[in-house]
């Protein structure tokens, strides 16, 4: 419910329903919407420092690559409810920002930044969110053919240039 609709179009008397549950039971065990999409959406199914581990695990002038491909791989399977659901919820719910905030720009991108970037690792971090995100956004929120049902090598060949930049490029 939270994917389709985001939080603040997700009522807990709908998600009851199509749980076929009483909505009181939500509140019981959830304690209301909050306490449901917190646990639903907001628990990160992975440790950022081992997705940052595995990125650098290579040719630092194919981290662009990895990128793309590591995030739409996992879009394109489970990850995609929670991307979707977060992104939908961001306006309206303020630990979804955060959340979306702390684990691609704080721990992700920052840790990949630092690591291979001389000069300004944290506006670089900043820059590669922006292209993640919009690439999420486009393909699984927006749907804007035809990059929703581009394959994989081809986003990734197209994007990856400009994530690279991003990372180890001229930024000026």
């Amino acid at each position: 419910m939270f994917a389709e609709s985001g939080y603040e179009g997700a009522t807990v008397r709908v998600i009851a329903t199509r749980a076929g549950v009483d909505a009181a039971m939500v509140n019981h065990w959830f304690g209301g919407k909050d306490g449901l999409f917190a646990q639903a959406v907001l628990q990160v199914p992975f440790d950022p420092k081992d997705i940052v581990a595995a990125l650098l695990d290579g040719d630092v002038d194919d981290l662009g690559e990895r990128i793309v491909r590591t995030f739409l791989t996992n879009w394109d399977g489970a990850g995609r409810d929670v991307f979707v659901a977060v992104v939908r919820s961001v306006a309206g719910h303020e630990e979804a920002m955060k959340l979306l905030k702390d684990v691609l720009v704080r721990h992700i991108f920052s840790g990949l930044t630092s690591a291979v970037s001389a000069n300004d690792p944290k506006f670089r971090a900043s820059l590669c969110a922006t292209q993640v995100v919009g690439m999420g956004m486009v393909r699984y929120l927006i749907k804007l053919e035809p990059f929703a049902s581009a394959d994989i090598d081809t986003i990734t060949a197209a994007v990856a240039p400009t994530l690279q930049r991003y990372l180890t490029g001229d930024i000026s």
